[in-house]
């Protein structure tokens, strides 16, 4: 985990890790490993679980966005990331960089798997999903709301037909920063701005520990 930790933190090469660390085979087969086996992502699925169990996820309000990853070889990789109403990261998603992003909003939202303390289906819905006028969509408005879950975003200057439009709604679009400092976070851990691992799957385990690093700041 040591090795692991080295390696995204700093964005250095597996070749430079530390002497004190295991050695650099060992560090990447257990990453790579423990996602194929979900581990990763079951431990930040559990720690979201501790934290609902104590009311600390704010359900309320959910804001999504996106960023980009550029790859050493190839297109690179567009990420998408839910945050609760405190900004905690809660769901990922990862495309093609040339995918659209207004087609991953669902597919994003659709990661949200909190776990509950004893039997029962994970929660994955919140009250309302914030995002940027880049989200401006009317089928999509129509989707969530059909189960239950308020798109707020702002409608683009060229949109004639505004049936949601509602503008005590959109104060809440004030908080979206809140996502955007989360993106930020993971700024901070350096190998996940860009892609050097040939395989998704070792690019999306760094994510997830990424992730387990971020949600622990609230224990």
């Amino acid at each position: 985990m040591k090795g692991i930790l080295w390696v995204l933190k700093t964005g250095a090469p597996w070749v430079d890790l530390p002497q004190r660390c295991p050695s650099s085979s060992t560090c990447w087969r257990r990453l790579v490993i423990w996602e194929e086996k979900g581990i990763w992502l079951n431990v930040w699925q559990t720690f979201l679980g501790l934290l609902d169990e104590k009311h600390l996820l704010d359900w309320k309000e959910f804001f999504i966005d996106g960023s980009f990853s550029p790859a050493k070889k190839g297109k690179g990789t567009k990420w998408m990331v839910a945050t609760d109403g405190k900004g905690i990261p809660v769901a990922l998603h990862f495309e093609s960089a040339s995918r659209a992003e207004i087609k991953l909003l669902e597919p994003t939202l659709a990661k949200v798997r909190v776990p509950q303390k004893g039997p029962g289906r994970p929660k994955n819905k919140p009250v309302r999903v914030i995002a940027d006028r880049g989200y401006d969509s009317a089928p999509h408005r129509r989707r969530l709301q059909a189960r239950g879950i308020d798109l707020i975003v702002p409608y683009r200057s060229s949109s004639k037909k505004r049936t949601f439009e509602d503008g005590r709604k959109l104060r809440r679009y004030r908080k979206r920063y809140k996502v955007e400092r989360s993106i930020s976070w993971f700024g901070n851990y350096r190998r996940l701005l860009n892609r050097f691992e040939h395989k998704l799957l070792a690019f999306s385990a760094f994510f997830h520990v990424a992730c387990i690093m971020i949600v622990s700041r609230w224990f």
